[in-house]
């Protein structure tokens, strides 16, 4: 399959593991989310949503949230575990909201998966002056040896690399600013392995290898010394935050 194929292939396959993906990604620390939101934010989009791991951070601060998310599955998996909030169907290129419906818009884990040349005037379009694009991603953090050797294992020839630590934005948004916040998860083994199996490049692989490559997840978690037999486990992060305003010019 083409590198072309492949990242498209990948890009629409979380619907078939919404579930995995709900049960296993984690959620985002509070010090990210504040700085990512500008003062006085009430309306904002969760663009790109997923199952609404974010969604529901931002509706826990009492902020009024719309989530946009192009895939059906991960929409109902959203619906299911936050009935109360408004999910529309929608793309970063194509935001079912009127113009400066909102005070900020927030992406979580897919940036890397939009046209930046057709996004971010989208973006610009949907929020009010004054508004922000905020952007965000969830780092397993390599400095811990059993989480560099995890990566080693997990990252095949399908990987794609997501573009946080620079992501492009642009005119007619200002200087992008940038923000790692540091962090760790307590969970379980069974819960890794399906962080792990919620990965697109691990979900689009043919059942055998995809089988094998988590059967060397467990082998990973049931040996290293530190995991083996522990029932919880923490999983350190690093949630890198970019954070871009919409330039003065764009205001008028």
């Amino acid at each position: 399959m083409a590198a072309t194929e492949r990242r498209r292939a990948q890009a629409v396959s979380f619907g078939a593991a919404a579930a995995t993906y709900e049960r296993a990604r984690p959620s985002y620390p509070d010090e990210a989310i504040g700085w990512l939101l500008p003062p006085g934010a009430r309306r904002v989009l969760d663009l790109g949503a997923g199952t609404g791991k974010l969604t529901r951070a931002l509706r826990d601060l009492g902020l009024d949230v719309v989530a946009v998310e192009p895939s059906a599955g991960m929409r109902e998996q959203l619906a299911r575990v936050l009935p109360g909030v408004t999910v529309l169907a929608g793309t970063a290129e194509q935001i079912p909201l009127a113009g400066q419906a909102v005070d900020a818009v927030l992406v979580a884990q897919a940036w890397h998966w939009v046209d930046p040349a057709r996004a971010v005037p989208e973006v610009a379009r949907v929020l009010t002056p004054g508004g922000r694009l905020g952007l965000l991603w969830n780092i397993r953090d390599e400095r811990a040896d059993w989480v560099a050797e995890l990566t080693r294992i997990i990252h095949t020839p399908d990987y794609t690399d997501n573009g946080s630590t620079a992501p492009v934005v642009g005119p007619p948004f200002g200087p992008v600013e940038r923000l790692d916040v540091e962090w760790s998860r307590l969970t379980g083994p069974d819960a890794i392995v399906d962080l792990v199996a919620s990965r697109s490049y691990i979900i689009t692989m043919p059942p055998a290898e995809r089988a094998a490559v988590l059967s060397r997840v467990r082998h990973l978690l049931g040996t290293h010394p530190g995991l083996a037999g522990a029932a919880e486990i923490s999983l350190p992060y690093v949630t890198r935050c970019s954070r871009a305003q919409l330039a003065p010019s764009a205001l008028s």
